[in-house]
């Protein structure tokens, strides 16, 4: 790898830090794609690369099996690399504007039947202090479609008991009101009244759900407990932090609920971000009509 390369490319990361603010995390993938691309071109200064270069690298990932997501994000660091590099006269022309993103492939959420979803629920010892919290969490989970991260930031002021409605601030700090059901009412009041109340022992702590440590449970913790029931159950799925999510919405739809309705409560900004669902839902409905149909 060429060092000058290797420079050039600290010096965009530290002008998009102090010019955009961006994460670490966020820079870390751009210095990954780069640190890629710049042991492909191996010695060749990036300045002088060209569109049939930057092809070529492409085309290599293709052969090593990256998903079309990946080399789509590589193909916008190198956008936004060298235009940099316009801006910074380094080079007259950015190349890598003219390269063509791969079509992305929309894969359907992992999903849970109605009866994986009992089982799952079912799963927590609700005569322990533990089991009687994550049954509470897992319950409110699939009750209102909250995102896993929407959940454990959930605060004591941000539950109305009375009226049975959850307040929640998400993506975009859009805030929507989502009701809860009687189940999942249920055994959060039970939880809240018990086993919070005995953990904190008069400790102050905003966050619904808490951890044995009197703080805030965090979404990794919470995502344990969910893997460690699903091993528990015997569902044999690869399942995600949002399959709860995903199993409410597409349960709702099953039954009959409109697709506007599913979105407000997703807290999608847009409908089409939803339909997702549908297709989840029809392709339910054909295995029920193949199952159970004289003439299918």
């Amino acid at each position: 790898m060429c060092s000058a390369n290797t420079d050039v490319v600290d010096d965009f990361l530290e002008d998009l830090w102090l010019a955009e603010g961006l994460s670490q995390n966020t820079l870390s993938s751009y210095k990954t794609d780069l640190s890629h691309y710049l042991n492909f071109l191996n010695d060749k200064n990036c300045w002088s690369a060209d569109l049939d270069l930057m092809q070529r690298f492409i085309a290599s990932r293709v052969q090593k099996n990256y998903s079309s997501r990946s080399n789509a994000r590589v193909i916008s660091t190198l956008r936004k690399f060298y235009q940099w590099g316009v801006d910074k006269a380094k080079v007259s022309d950015n190349p890598a504007k003219r390269l063509v993103l791969p079509k992305m492939v929309k894969s359907l959420p992992k999903d849970l039947d109605e009866t994986e979803v009992s089982r799952l629920l079912d799963a927590p010892d609700i005569s322990t202090d533990i089991g009687l919290r994550d049954k509470a969490m897992l319950e409110l989970l699939y009750a209102t479609g909250l995102r896993v991260t929407e959940l454990v930031s959930l605060e004591l002021n941000d539950v109305n008991l009375r009226q049975g409605i959850v307040r929640v601030m998400g993506k975009g700090s859009k805030e929507r009101l989502v009701p809860m059901g009687e189940y999942a009412l249920e055994y959060l009041i039970q939880y809240l009244d018990t086993t919070r109340k005995d953990w904190l022992s008069g400790l102050k702590e905003e966050k619904v759900f808490v951890s044995q440590h009197r703080k805030g449970i965090t979404r990794q913790s919470f995502w344990h407990r969910i893997k460690h029931y699903v091993g528990e159950v015997g569902i044999r799925k690869d399942i995600s932090p949002h399959t709860l999510r995903h199993a409410f919405a597409t349960h709702l739809l099953n039954h009959g609920a409109d697709l506007r309705s599913v979105q407000m409560l997703l807290g999608h900004s847009s409908v089409s971000t939803t339909t997702i669902y549908t297709h989840i839902s029809q392709v339910r409905l054909q295995q029920l009509f193949n199952k159970h149909h004289p003439r299918a």
